[in-house]
């Protein structure tokens, strides 16, 4: 008998090295000066002050804010369109966009990659998504791991996981605490789907309507397959650019981040228990995407309330006062945004104003 190699077993030493060797670029691209360089170490290393002006933050009671996601069944939309770099900037999009609801600023971004065999073409593009995130959320990807387990998956299949850091002044710190009657409710436009509800989506559009990953659809204007990749959208220049632009009023009283449960259920996570927010239906813009799918599945309307975000990404509840410059600050970056209610005395529900 022939002695036996990791390589027998399907891990092939060789080809991971080139895979490794492809990602450093990826990186360091994302690195900011408060990134302390540890190539080839075990750790990421990032320095939470700095003695430069630029970066300086002098901290007093500094907090750190941490966000764990993965990107779910949408790697199977991925994988039928064999396209694999944008699935990464969902993956930063679900763990920032968390982290920001405590008016945090993203500080670093680590990514765990899982795949059935070696293969750096495939890991490059992952990797890719991952730092073009890292770069829209104005975070360092610190560092990373990937695992090859050929007995866990199979043929290309993969997983993605993502873990974020960020900081936030104590005093600043953002919890929906301060929400009160009057405060008004705004939503800011989702890309669509995000990264929730594909499990749903595929069994409704693949399965039962029997459609194809590259087939056009009209009303869309777009393939099926580009129509479920689109990337999450990852919010924090918004939420910097208004938390700094008040630094000394507290305006912002509460930020949601809309995932799997809805525009009811995330909202109502941050609630005091003496208010209630009254949202408004049909005061902002749900994309097509929604309706299609609704319609392909005949999908009761409060199932698709309760699983997708139906068009808002983020909820922002602030002061009534400074609502209009919030859209304003919205607007400016190319986001569209909604007065969607009210938060009113109440019982720490949210639910459609009749």
């Amino acid at each position: 008998m022939s002695p036996i190699t990791y390589k027998d077993s399907g891990v092939d030493l060789e080809v991971y090295e080139q895979a490794m060797q492809r990602l450093p670029r990826l990186m360091h691209r994302t690195f900011s000066p408060r990134v302390v360089r540890n190539d080839g170490g075990f750790a990421g290393l990032f320095q939470l002050d700095f003695n430069c002006a630029l970066f300086s933050r002098k901290y007093e009671q500094p907090i750190l804010v941490s966000g764990t996601d993965g990107v779910g069944t949408k790697l199977k939309v991925a994988q039928l369109m064999n396209r694999h770099d944008t699935v990464g900037i969902d993956l930063v999009g679900m763990c920032v966009n968390d982290v920001l609801c405590c008016g945090a600023e993203p500080l670093f971004f680590l990514d765990y990659v899982a795949m059935s065999r070696d293969n750096p073409p495939l890991l490059e593009q992952i990797v890719e998504g991952i730092s073009q995130g890292c770069v829209q959320a104005d975070c360092s990807l610190l560092a990373g791991e990937t695992a090859i387990m050929p007995d866990l998956y199979q043929s290309d299949d993969y997983d993605v996981a993502g873990f974020c850091v960020g900081v936030v002044e104590k005093k600043n710190l953002i919890s929906g605490a301060q929400i009160s009657a009057g405060d008004t409710v705004i939503g800011v436009q989702s890309s669509g789907f995000h990264s929730n509800g594909y499990s749903l989506i595929r069994k409704v559009v693949f399965d039962q309507a029997g459609l194809q990953a590259d087939q056009n659809i009209d009303q869309l204007g777009e393939t099926v397959g580009e129509a479920l990749l689109r990337p999450t959208t990852i919010y924090t220049r918004l939420t910097r650019q208004v938390l700094e632009h008040y630094k000394i009023k507290s305006v912002v009283h509460g930020i949601a981040h809309i995932t799997g449960g809805g525009l009811l259920e995330n909202t109502q996570r941050i609630l005091p228990t003496d208010v209630d927010l009254l949202l408004e239906r049909g005061s902002w813009e749900v994309p097509a995407v929604f309706p299609w799918v609704q319609s392909l599945g005949d999908i009761d309307p409060t199932e698709m309330d309760r699983v997708f975000n139906m068009g808002l990404g983020l909820v922002l509840i602030v002061s009534p006062f400074y609502a209009k410059t919030v859209m304003d600050i919205a607007a400016s970056l190319g986001l569209k945004s909604w007065t969607i209610g009210q938060a009113v005395a109440g019982e720490g529900c949210s639910r459609w104003k009749e």
